[in-house]
C-alpha cells in the first residue's frame, strides 16, 4: 500500500480506469459474440446492423485508448471479411 497522498491517488485512478477498460472490452467481447451469432442466422439486415455496433464499441475503446487504434482496425478488418466470406 502507498504511503504518499499522491500515490494513494494514483491507486485510485488506476483501480477506476482498469474497471473502465475491462466494461470497455467486456462490450466489444459481447457485440462481437452477438456479430457473430447474427452471422449463423444469415439474416442480412441483422448482421449489419451487429456490425454497426461493432464498428461503434471499437471505434469508442481506440478513441478512449482502451485499445490501440490500429487493433481495432485490424477487428474491423476481419469482422467486414467474414461478412464477405459469407456473402459468397
Amino acid at each position: 500500500m502507498p504511503n504518499i497522498k499522491s500515490a494513494k491517488k494514483s491507486l485510485r485512478q488506476n483501480a477506476k480506469r482498469r474497471a473502465r477498460n475491462r466494461w470497455r472490452k467486456s462490450q466489444i467481447s459481447d457485440s462481437i459474440k452477438e456479430f457473430e451469432t447474427a452471422l449463423a442466422g444469415g439474416k442480412k439486415k441483422k448482421i449489419n446492423e451487429a456490425l454497426l455496433a461493432c464498428y461503434s464499441k471499437l471505434d469508442t475503446a481506440a478513441a478512449k485508448g482502451t485499445i490501440h487504434k490500429n487493433t481495432a482496425a485490424r477487428k474491423k478488418a476481419r469482422l467486414t471479411a467474414q461478412v464477405n466470406r459469407a456473402a459468397k
